[in-house]
């Protein structure tokens, strides 16, 4: 049977494509659309419909929106009404962001307004959705929970075939928090968190009060917070505390109290360093804590995770190291998009299909050789094809160049996994500064470690290797952090990714080269993309980035192509 889920309610646009159990594709609509995490300016910043995804997931199958079986809604409005208490200030200031700030004497009239607003135009998705498909019968429409979308996407990818399961995030309909377990196939909720106490939301707004954009920039919060001490951990235990009913409270808290707001841009202090390390330790000992319910009522040994506290690879590799689980698989696209793979996932199971797992996060776009070949000649871009790809890019690496890597089917979720990547040299330190200003970033920002698999171990400790996903940091070895300074961060970890040569053939042997000339079987790995744009997507974004930003080499295909050849053409 064919399902395609979609994910079109708050942010991260998404469509999916599932037939007879197996995931075939999955893609955000910002890969096509250009505008990240799919926003437009107020008050058309969320809803946007992943058509141009939705249509290419059936492209990619040969299909019509009339042979589908089901299209899963990753949001059911019937679960919205009475969900807040239109009288809560906290919610009315959280839905309403920095969408209605100096409406203060009108934020709940204004709360009410966009959450009738929101709800309404879920109503309307299916006409919306067959507008956009045509051929799709409405009928075939079918609204699922946003945090069922979520556990599915989680429960059911993972390579567990029973497993504990935690959803924690912003907000869905009501509720913000989802843990369960899921055996052959079928969830059983045991507890979630009503609105307005949100794990996520509270994020979501110490990152606005630290002049990051919330809703997106959530990573650089915890990316600070290695830089500070938690000095306001015991009075957040007493405004953020779980009840003990696998529940939580999260108090309103004037964040003004512990750090000046602000602005997009203005430098941090010590102060906002300590704010963003208690928040984040506040977090971590909180999920520990939900865990740790969880384990004792499910029994499981394994803990599938989803939603977009789930990004949070600090806090997932504590879970891992101090909590009661002996396996931990998080979902690669765990934010919003992956609801779009999790309703798709859900109408699945529930339409009698088996699921299969998971097998890798390359669910994108593809062009063959010829294709890019054609796009290359009709930029006019001179390009060379190296008898071996792999050994000319380690090369490459090897001088000291940074390297845009545009190989195979995009990856679906946040992460660079060896698809669209800009590689560099893990051995020099500046390397550090110079991806952050070739992609306009914080200088603070850690880059990531890629490295063979079967070399993790000598590197990288007290994180889970293998490690494919970006999901979880490690401790790099006191030996090794000298010898690769480029991707250590401040506190001595990293977010490696490992890649096995069986599923990455090509990155693998590129490895292998660059090992053979440096003695480090790592190579840096960050997004291809510059600040504020969604990662590069088709050979179009490739050339524009490679055109705009200070890259040396791009690797598209088996083709390369050098800047000082571009120059002197």
């Amino acid at each position: 049977m064919r399902f395609l889920g979609i994910n079109a309610i708050f942010h991260d646009p998404a469509a999916a494509l599932v037939v007879d159990g197996e995931i075939v594709a999955a893609a955000e609509e910002e890969r096509f659309s250009r505008r990240k995490h799919g926003k437009r300016p107020v008050p058309f910043s969320a809803w946007e419909l992943p058509e141009q995804a939705a249509a290419w997931c059936l492209e990619q199958a040969g299909l019509r929106p009339e042979d589908l079986d089901g299209v899963a809604y990753s949001y059911d409005p019937e679960l919205t009404r009475n969900a807040v208490p239109a009288e809560d200030p906290r919610m009315a200031a959280r839905d309403l962001g920095a969408a209605s700030k100096g409406m203060a004497g009108e934020d709940r009239d204004m709360a009410a307004y966009w959450e009738d607003l929101r709800t309404t135009y879920a109503r309307r998705a299916p006409s919306f959705l067959a507008t956009a498909l045509p051929g799709l019968d409405t009928a075939q429409v079918k609204f699922v929970p946003h945090h069922i979308a979520h556990a599915a996407s989680a429960g059911l990818a993972a390579p567990y075939r029973d497993s504990a399961v935690l959803v924690c995030d912003g907000r869905g309909e009501a509720v913000s928090h989802l843990a369960g377990h899921y055996r052959d196939g079928e969830l059983t909720v045991l507890a979630t968190q009503e609105l307005p106490h949100s794990l996520g939301l509270m994020y979501e707004e110490v990152t606005e009060h630290l002049g990051f954009l919330r809703s997106s920039d959530e990573y650089k919060v915890m990316a600070l917070a290695s830089y500070g001490e938690p000095r306001h951990l015991g009075e957040l235990r007493e405004l953020i505390r779980t009840t003990g009913d696998g529940g939580f409270r999260v108090e309103p808290i004037d964040w003004r109290g512990y750090a000046k707001p602000l602005r997009r841009g203005q430098a941090w202090t010590p102060d906002h360093a300590d704010l963003a390390a208690s928040v984040q330790r506040r977090l971590e000992e909180v999920l520990l804590e939900l865990a740790g319910w969880l384990h004792e009522r499910t029994r499981e040994r394994c803990l599938t995770m989803a939603g977009g506290v789930a990004l949070n690879c600090v806090a997932n590799t504590r879970l891992l190291a101090e909590g009661p689980f002996d396996g931990i698989w998080v979902q690669p696209a765990a934010g919003d998009a992956g609801t779009a793979l999790g309703g798709a996932l859900h109408l699945a199971r529930a339409h009698g299909d088996t699921v299969a797992p998971m097998s890798g996060a390359d669910l994108g776009r593809s062009w063959t050789d010829a294709e890019l070949a054609a796009w290359l000649t009709t930029a006019r871009v001179p390009y060379t094809r190296p008898a071996d790809l792999a050994d000319a890019v380690a090369a490459e690496l090897a001088a000291d160049r940074i390297v845009a890597w545009f190989q195979g089917r995009s990856e679906y979720g946040p992460r660079a996994l060896g698809r669209r990547s800009l590689l560099a040299h893990p051995g020099h330190a500046a390397n550090t500064d110079r991806l952050n200003a070739v992609k306009g970033r914080e200088r603070f920002r850690p880059i990531a470690p890629m490295v063979l698999a079967g070399r993790a171990h000598e590197i990288f400790m007290r994180g889970p290797l293998p490690s494919p996903y970006m999901t979880f940091v490690h401790d790099v070895r006191a030996e090794w952090r000298d010898k690769i300074p480029a991707v250590v961060h401040v506190d001595g970890t990293a977010r490696a990714q490992t890649v096995d040569p069986v599923r990455e053939p090509l990155l693998a042997r590129m490895l292998e080269a660059f090992a053979a000339r440096t003695g480090l079987p790592v190579v840096v790995n960050t997004s291809l993309n510059t600040a504020g744009r969604p990662m590069v997507d088709d050979p179009r974004d490739a050339l524009e980035c490679f055109g705009s930003a200070p890259v040396d080499v791009l690797a598209i295909g088996p083709y390369l192509v050098r800047r000082q050849e571009v120059r002197t053409s």
